[in-house]
C-alpha cells in the first residue's frame, strides 16, 4: 500500500506539502533575525521522520525536496540550515539520497542533509528526551499512526524555537480506538486515561461521526496543550467527494507567533465562508459547518468585541493577540471588522476615522469599546 501512495502526488499531498514548506520558511527567517539579533551564530533544524523518497513515481517532489530547493536559495539558510530525514524503508532512504545528490547547487549547504533509515520508537525519543536541540521544525507524517506519540512531540517541543506538525490519520485512528490489538498506539498517541476515556465513550454512547471525530479531535488538541503546546490548530482533509475526513494536520507550538504564522498560512489554503476560513481542504467544497469552536462565523465576531472588551480601551495589538488565540479570525477579520463597527458608531478608534487611511487599523491605535 505505501508503494501506491509514492506513486503519484494527489492534490491533497501538494496542499500538506506546501502548508508545511510555507510554514518553514517564514518560521526559520524569524529565529534566524532572533539568533542575528542577539549575536548567535547558531543552526535551525528542519527533521522529518518519514520522509519518504524524495520524488513520487510521476516526477513529482514531496516535501524533503521543496524545503531543500527553497533553502538553496537563501544565503542564510545555506549557512544555517541542518536538515535530517529518515525513513525506515531503505529503499526510500536510498532515493531519497540520490535525489538530493541530484539538486543543482546542493553543495551551497554548509551542512550536508542527512538521511537515516531507523525505526522510529522510544530509542529515537530518548535521545531528543536527553538533548537540548537547536530550533527545530519537526514534520512528522507517518503513513498511519505508528511511530507517533506524545512523548516525540513533546521531546523536540521542550525547547527554546522548537514546533511541530503531525500528519493525524483519522480513518484509521477513530478505527483504532476500539481496536484491542493497536491499544498501545492509541495509548502514545492520547495518553493512558484519554485513549481508555475515549473507548468508553464510544462504548456507551451511539455518536454521530460528525460528533465522534469532534470528539477525537478536541481529546487531542487537550493532550497536545498538556504537554506544553501552548497553541494548537488543526487542519482538516476531506476525501475527493467531500462526504467523510481522511486525515487532519495538527500543528503545534508554544509561541503565538508561531500560532498566528501558521494560522495565516492555513487561512491561504483553506476554502472560506463569508470570508472566514474553515481550515480545512474539500476537494468537493462541500457547504458543511466546521466542527470547531475557533471556525466561528464571522459576523459572530463584532458581538464577540462588544462583550468581551465592554467599557476598556485597548490597542488594536492586545484586542488581536488575546481575542484570536483559540479562534480561526486572522488579522484581516479584526481589522475589517472593527473598521465597520467604527463607521457603524459602535466603537470609537484614537486616532479617528478620517485621519486614518480609509479602512486601516495600525498596530496601536486605541480602540474604545461602550460598556454594557
Amino acid at each position: 500500500m505505501t508503494d501506491k501512495f509514492f506513486e503519484e502526488q494527489r492534490e491533497q499531498s501538494q496542499i500538506k506539502a506546501e502548508i508545511v514548506s510555507d510554514y518553514f520558511f517564514v518560521w526559520a527567517k524569524v529565529i534566524i533575525s532572533t539568533q542575528k539579533r542577539y549575536g548567535r551564530s547558531g543552526t535551525i533544524a528542519y527533521m522529518d521522520l518519514f520522509a519518504g523518497p524524495g520524488r513520487y513515481k510521476d516526477g513529482a517532489t514531496s516535501t524533503p525536496l521543496m524545503i531543500l530547493e527553497r533553502a538553496i536559495q537563501e544565503p542564510d539558510f545555506c549557512e544555517r540550515l541542518v536538515a535530517i530525514f529518515n525513513d525506515k524503508d531503505s529503499d526510500n532512504s536510498h532515493s531519497l539520497e540520490e535525489a538530493i545528490a541530484a539538486l543543482p547547487e546542493i553543495g551551497k549547504l554548509k551542512h550536508k542533509p542527512k538521511v537515516y533509515t531507523s525505526e522510529i520508537g522510544d530509542q529515537v525519543v530518548k535521545q531528543f528526551e536527553n538533548q537540548r536541540l537547536a530550533p527545530t521544525f519537526l514534520f512528522v507524517d507517518p503513513f498511519g499512526y505508528k511511530g507517533l506519540s506524545l512523548r516525540l512531540v513533546q521531546s523536540v517541543l521542550k525547547d527554546w524555537g522548537c514546533d511541530c506538525v503531525f500528519f493525524f490519520n483519522y480513518g484509521r485512528i477513530n478505527a483504532g480506538l476500539s481496536n484491542d490489538a493497536v491499544s498501545e498506539h492509541m495509548v502514545a498517541l492520547f495518553g493512558e486515561t484519554r485513549a481508555k476515556s475515549l473507548r468508553a465513550k464510544f462504548e456507551a454512547t451511539d455518536l454521530r461521526p460528525v460528533e465522534r471525530e469532534a470528539l477525537i479531535v478536541d481529546e487531542m488538541k487537550k493532550a497536545l496543550e498538556e504537554l506544553g503546546g501552548k497553541h494548537v490548530l488543526p487542519f482538516r482533509f476531506k476525501n475527493p467527494s467531500g462526504t467523510r475526513t481522511t486525515h487532519h494536520l495538527f500543528f503545534v507550538s508554544k509561541h503565538f507567533k508561531g500560532f498566528e504564522i501558521m494560522r495565516d498560512i492555513m487561512y491561504s489554503h483553506s476554502h472560506k465562508e463569508q470570508g472566514v476560513a474553515k481550515f480545512e481542504y474539500n476537494p468537493a467544497e462541500a457547504g458543511q459547518r466546521s466542527l470547531f469552536e475557533f471556525l466561528r462565523p464571522l459576523e459572530d465576531l463584532e458581538e464577540m468585541l462588544l462583550t468581551a472588551f465592554a467599557g476598556q480601551t485597548v490597542s488594536f495589538t492586545d484586542v488581536y493577540e488575546s481575542h484570536s488565540v483559540g479562534r480561526g479570525f486572522v488579522k484581516k477579520n479584526y481589522r475589517d471588522v472593527m473598521c465597520r463597527m467604527e463607521l457603524d458608531g459602535k466603537l470609537r478608534m484614537e486616532p479617528q476615522h478620517g485621519s486614518r487611511k480609509s479602512g486601516t487599523i495600525g498596530e496601536k491605535v486605541k480602540i474604545i469599546f461602550p460598556r454594557r
